[in-house]
């Protein structure tokens, strides 16, 4: 009876919750993830140039300034490459989440990286998380040839 009482407790407690970004702020030198440092990073903008050569890159540290979170969880973030580029973070084993405050941040993301076609059905979803207008994410109609990273860890710059 008792560990039925705690099963019920537990459950109900976990419907209750909302997925949110964790709260506060993302302040120079905190991590998310893994923990990682800035030796060894580069800029994200030497990443497409490196992704020419071959569609993968194993593990690597790139510096880049978010443009994004996913405002349901902060699981998912967009980072400018270049003027014209975005790159998708995905945390590694949907390990850890990033605040929303993680925007307009640079960080360094210890990562993975590689060109990756994402289906109309992925993009629809993601476009729905970010809580974007009905219009906007019918007007998604064709896949998207990107910049996909999986970050490890992710350390806060400025």
């Amino acid at each position: 009876m008792k560990k039925l009482l705690l099963l019920v407790v537990a459950a109900t407690t976990l419907s209750l919750a909302q997925a949110q970004p964790p709260k506060g702020p993302a302040n120079p030198g905190d991590v998310f993830g893994a923990q990682t440092t800035a030796k060894g990073a580069v800029d994200i903008s030497k990443l497409p140039a490196k992704l020419e050569k071959k569609d993968s890159i194993g593990q690597t540290k790139v510096i880049a300034k978010v443009l994004d979170v996913c405002p349901k969880k902060g699981c998912w973030m967009k980072v400018q490459v270049n003027d014209s580029t975005t790159a998708f973070v995905k945390m590694k084993d949907y390990g850890f989440f990033v605040p929303m405050d993680m925007i307009g941040k640079t960080v360094v993301l210890d990562t993975e990286a590689k060109l990756k076609t994402t289906s109309v059905d992925e993009l629809k979803h993601y476009a729905e998380d970010a809580k974007k207008p009905q219009a906007e994410i019918d007007a998604i109609t064709q896949p998207k040839k990107e910049i996909r990273l999986l970050a490890n860890g992710i350390l806060v710059m400025k």
